[in-house]
């Protein structure tokens, strides 16, 4: 019999989901909700986006359900790929550096933020008459506010001088088309950025790399 002594390939795997558990639970969750969306039939997926948006009209009857909800689904699933690679590239080493509570508490409040103000630049403009009444049932799905503010605490992690070239790319990203007519959803990214920049202090003591990222 001959005895396995090396290392288990999928130990590292493991490790890293282990270490960021908030990222993949949240990912896994719209991992699922994309496959409803994909499955169900066209009038089923239209109430589906329509109910989980945080849009005006949901804001208004259901604001803390549209809250939460919205952030587990995507409108596009096609794109489930991707926002697997840009949680890992962002929320992972956000969670596994800061710890799971602190990390949800910047997402979180950037998602929360980012949304309400949004909303609100949009419903005066349309009380103005500067936007369509439609736009109150406007799909607003996504976790694209969320991954705005990890980008901007990750700045912080970054040493001289990548920070600052990191920072500026961040910025022109999310901020070019914020100033070149850019829609309700460009300012909530612009936002929410701007409170994961502003969520320095809670950077001032990272975690053990070691430990659960519960703390």
């Amino acid at each position: 019999m001959i005895e396995h002594t090396g290392p288990e390939p999928s130990r590292p795997i493991r490790s890293w989901i282990r270490s960021s558990p908030g990222t993949h639970i949240w990912l896994l969750i719209i991992a699922v909700t994309s496959i409803v969306v994909v499955i169900a039939p066209d009038r089923v997926e239209h109430v589906l986006l329509h109910r989980n948006s945080s849009n005006i009209h949901q804001l208004v009857k259901h604001p803390i359900r549209a809250l939460l909800s919205s952030a587990f689904w995507i409108e596009n699933p096609a794109s489930l790929a991707l926002y697997a690679l840009l949680f890992e590239l962002f929320h992972a080493p956000v969670e596994r550096w800061l710890g799971t509570m602190r990390w949800l508490l910047i997402v979180a409040t950037a998602h929360i933020v980012a949304t309400l103000v949004s909303q609100k630049v949009l419903l005066m403009a349309i009380q103005d008459h500067r936007a369509p009444r439609s736009m109150t049932h406007v799909v607003d799905i996504g976790v694209s506010y969320g991954l705005a503010a990890s980008i901007g605490v990750l700045t912080y992690r970054l040493p001289r001088p990548w920070k600052w070239l990191y920072l500026a790319g961040a910025i022109t990203f999310f901020g070019l088309p914020l100033v070149t007519g850019g829609t309700f959803t460009d300012l909530g990214h612009a936002i929410a950025l701007c409170v994961g920049l502003l969520a320095w202090p809670l950077t001032r003591h990272g975690v053990s790399r070691e430990t659960p990222r519960f703390t």
